[in-house]
C-alpha cells in the first residue's frame, strides 16, 4: 500500500507530488532529499526509513521517483511499480526528463489518479489506460532535446591553431556571394552546457551536460560536408571504441538531413548544408564526467570576536593548465539583514559587492587560469548574528564560460568539403562550455 508518490529533479525541485492516504505531510519530500544527498556513497540505498515512514525510490532520466509507505509492503513490489510507472510516462510523454515532466504535469497527475486508488495499485497497462486518459501529451519541437540557441560563442583554436574572428560568427547570412565580398567560410561549433551539484563534503552529487554540434555555412555552394568525431565516441553503455580515452554520452539525436552510413563504423557525419545555421547533432551526458568538475570550493564560515560574519573562500580551477575560464561569477547567499561588506581579494582584477536586494555577495573574476587557486575574505556586518542565521549562508552558485573546452571530451577530428572549394575558403572549428547551473553546498 502506497501513501505518497513524488518526483524530484536532481537538484531537489518538486516536480510531482501526490498524497493518497494523508498519513504524512508534504515535508517528507524535503526529508527524503536531505537523506539521499547526505550519503557519501555513489549509489544510495533503494529503501530508507524516517520514523515510521519508508521511502522506496529509483533513479530514471536524472530524476528521483519516490514512493512512501507506512505499511509492511514488499519493497520489490514498489520498485517494480515505479519502474513500470516510468515506462508508462515515457510511453505517453516520449521521454523521461525534467523538461518533459514539467510540460506534462497535468497528464502525469491524471495517470496517477488512474493507476493508484487510495494507495492500492490498479493497473499500469497502456492499453487499458488509453480508454480513460483524456489529456494530450505536450512534446517539444523535433530534434530539440534542449535549447542552446541563445548561447554566445567565443573564437577557439582548431587543430591548425587558427582563431575564428568573432565578428564573422555573428554576421548575418548574405543572400549572394557578391555581398560577402567573395569570401567563403564555414563554422562548426561544439557547444556544451553543464549543470552540477557538489555536496558539502566535496562529493559530486549530480551532473548533466547538454551539447550540440552547430554548423554556420557561408559557402555559396557545398555538395557535401563530412565531420569526423572522436574515434572513441560511444553512445550509452555500449562497448568502448578505439584505443584512446573514451568519449561517452548517454543520448544522441541527429538532424533528419544527416547521413549516418559512416557513423557506426568511422564516426563520420555527412550533411549537405545550405546557407544559414543548422544543428546537426545533439547529445546528453548524465551523472558522470570523464574528468574532475572545473571548480572546487574550500569555504570557512565563522564569527569573529566583534560579532561579524567571516567568510573565507578558496576557489580552485581544475581545468588543464592551457585552458582557462572567463566571466566567472560566484554568488554567496548571506543572512537576511546584512548591512555592509569589507573584502580582501587575491588579485586586483577581481571585484565583489553585497547586493541587499538579492541577499547575496557577488564575487566576479574576469579570467581564471586552469590549475590556479584564488581566495577571498569577506567580512559582513549582520545585526543579531546567531548560529541559526549563519546557517543561511549558501549554497554557492557559479556561472562561467570555458572557451576552447568541452566537458565530454568531444572533438572534431576533421572537416572536409566536397567538392573542394575554389578560392580562399575558410573552415573554423570552435568549442565552448557554459554553466547552466553550478551549485556547491557549504
Amino acid at each position: 500500500m502506497i501513501s505518497q508518490i513524488f518526483i524530484l529533479s536532481s537538484k531537489g525541485d518538486h516536480l510531482i507530488y501526490k498524497d493518497f492516504r494523508g498519513e504524512a505531510g508534504k515535508d517528507v519530500v524535503t526529508v527524503f532529499y536531505e537523506k539521499v544527498t547526505a550519503l557519501t556513497g555513489d549509489q544510495p540505498p533503494v529503501v530508507m526509513s524516517h520514523k515510521e515512514l519508508h521511502f522506496v525510490h529509483i533513479r530514471q532520466g536524472g530524476l528521483y521517483w519516490v514512493a512512501t509507505t507506512t505499511a509492511d509492503s514488499s519493497p520489490f513490489t514498489i520498485v517494480e511499480f515505479l519502474n513500470r510507472l516510468t515506462t508508462l510516462i515515457k510511453d505517453y510523454c516520449g521521454s523521461l526528463s525534467e523538461k518533459s515532466v514539467r510540460m506534462n504535469f497535468a497528464l502525469i497527475y491524471e495517470l496517477l489518479d488512474e493507476v493508484v486508488d487510495n494507495g492500492y495499485i490498479q493497473t499500469t497497462s497502456t492499453d487499458i489506460l488509453k480508454n480513460f486518459i483524456q489529456t494530450e501529451a505536450v512534446t517539444s519541437k523535433p530534434f530539440s532535446l534542449f535549447d542552446l540557441s541563445n548561447v554566445g560563442l567565443f573564437g577557439a583554436e582548431t587543430q591548425q591553431s587558427k582563431v575564428a574572428p568573432s565578428a564573422a560568427a555573428n554576421r548575418p547570412i548574405m543572400s549572394s556571394r557578391g555581398e560577402q565580398g567573395g569570401k567563403s567560410e564555414i563554422f562548426v561549433d561544439v557547444v556544451e552546457r553543464m549543470s552540477v551539484v557538489i555536496g558539502s563534503n566535496g562529493v559530486l552529487m549530480k551532473v548533466d551536460v547538454e551539447g550540440e554540434i552547430r554548423v554556420k555555412c557561408y559557402m555559396p555552394s557545398c555538395l557535401e560536408m563530412r565531420i569526423g568525431l572522436n574515434e572513441e565516441f560511444s553512445i550509452g553503455k555500449s562497448q568502448l571504441r578505439g584505443y584512446g580515452a573514451a568519449v561517452r554520452v548517454d543520448e544522441c539525436s541527429f538532424h533528419q538531413a544527416v547521413k549516418l552510413d559512416e557513423f557506426d563504423q568511422h564516426r563520420i557525419l555527412k550533411v549537405c548544408p545550405s546557407q544559414g545555421e543548422h544543428v546537426v547533432m545533439q547529445y546528453l551526458l548524465s551523472d558522470e564526467l570523464p574528468s574532475a568538475p572545473p571548480f572546487r570550493l574550500f569555504p570557512t564560515i565563522e564569527r569573529d570576536n566583534g560579532g561579524r560574519l567571516l567568510m573565507y573562500l578558496k576557489l580552485r580551477c581544475d581545468l588543464p593548465p592551457k585552458s582557462s575560464a572567463i566571466n566567472v561569477s560566484v554568488t554567496v547567499p548571506v543572512p537576511k539583514g546584512s548591512l555592509s561588506l569589507s573584502q580582501e581579494l587575491s588579485s586586483p582584477d577581481q571585484k565583489a559587492e553585497l547586493r541587499p536586494q538579492t541577499r547575496a555577495v557577488h564575487w566576479d573574476i574576469p579570467r581564471f587560469p586552469g590549475g590556479a587557486q584564488l581566495s577571498a575574505l569577506f567580512k559582513l556586518e549582520v545585526p543579531g548574528l546567531s548560529s541559526a542565521s549563519m546557517m543561511e549562508v549558501g549554497p554557492v552558485g557559479l556561472s562561467f564560460e570555458l572557451p576552447k573546452y568541452t566537458c565530454t571530451g568531444l572533438q572534431i577530428r576533421f572537416l572536409r568539403l566536397t567538392p573542394i572549394q575554389p578560392g580562399s575558403s575558410q573552415r573554423w572549428v570552435r568549442y565552448v562550455t557554459h554553466s547552466d547551473s553550478y551549485t556547491i553546498r557549504i
